[in-house]
């Protein structure tokens, strides 16, 4: 409970909205191109997968919201599953209890809380929720899991917490609590809950995508640094992945079956 204290009153010091635009407006700028290379090497990029080689990106940003190779990412076509959105780790997965809540580096958490109100809750009782987090290292683009129509958008939140292993386990429900952008979308007549949670420092989640149909694997937006998606599928879409986790996982690949 010391260090759960120490950590939280360290975070609250520390994330003033004034520090994040400071980041921003480094990482943005063309001074900060000085460190791409530096930052390639020490998260080991995979340059090979890049749609454009290092030193031709103007800043940090341009770097971090990198491109890939569309074959570096083929996305699997096999009726009846859906795919990874992000490249990341798979942390988390769980089935909905009956209140609708799940549980998460020794935290317990309520989609009331995660999607702001409980009509929007409802729906997920008995679902599945899995927990897909991205560190500095990965592809920060995210896409479709599946063939779907966009029914509802909407954002939540201004907290910007860690959301890397050691801030999920010791911050205050950061994944219901920071800055959030929540797409649901209707696959084959049932709900699916894109929820992109913003981290600390840059807390930005840019929406990509014009129209309200989306392609499996098809582009929905990206993070500036490090962040997390959860998917909250409700009763009767999907199965909880075969993966154990944490499990890595790539864009495309099959994540896990839909219920047929």
């Amino acid at each position: 409970m010391v260090k759960q204290s120490l950590y939280r009153l360290f975070i609250e010091l520390s994330n003033h909205k004034m520090n994040s635009l400071i980041l921003k407006s480094f990482a943005e700028s063309k001074m900060s191109r000085r460190v791409n290379r530096s930052f390639a090497k020490t998260f080991n990029l995979n340059e090979q997968e890049m749609l454009e080689p290092v030193h031709s990106y103007k800043s940090l940003h341009e770097l971090f919201i990198r491109r890939l190779k569309p074959e570096s990412r083929p996305i699997n076509q096999l009726e009846d599953i859906l795919v990874s959105p992000v490249d990341g780790i798979l942390a988390e997965q769980h089935i909905l209890a009956p209140s609708v809540t799940f549980h998460v580096k020794g935290q317990d958490y309520t989609l009331e809380e995660m999607l702001g109100s409980k009509e929007a809750a409802e729906k997920y009782d008995g679902g599945v929720v899995m927990v897909l987090y991205l560190s500095p290292s990965h592809y920060h683009r995210i896409h479709s899991p599946a063939d779907a129509e966009i029914t509802k958008q909407w954002t939540l939140g201004g907290r910007s917490y860690p959301v890397n292993n050691i801030g999920l386990r010791y911050g205050r429900r950061p994944l219901s609590r920071n800055y959030r952008v929540i797409t649901e979308l209707n696959v084959c007549g049932k709900q699916l809950a894109v929820v992109k949670v913003g981290a600390m420092n840059v807390n930005t989640i840019e929406l990509t995508h014009k129209n309200s149909t989306l392609s499996r694997g098809e582009e929905m937006g990206y993070f500036s640094f490090g962040s997390t998606v959860v998917l909250i599928g409700e009763k009767g879409l999907m199965e909880l992945a075969d993966k154990q986790t944490p499990a890595d996982v790539l864009m495309g690949q099959k994540l896990t079956n839909r219920v047929n």
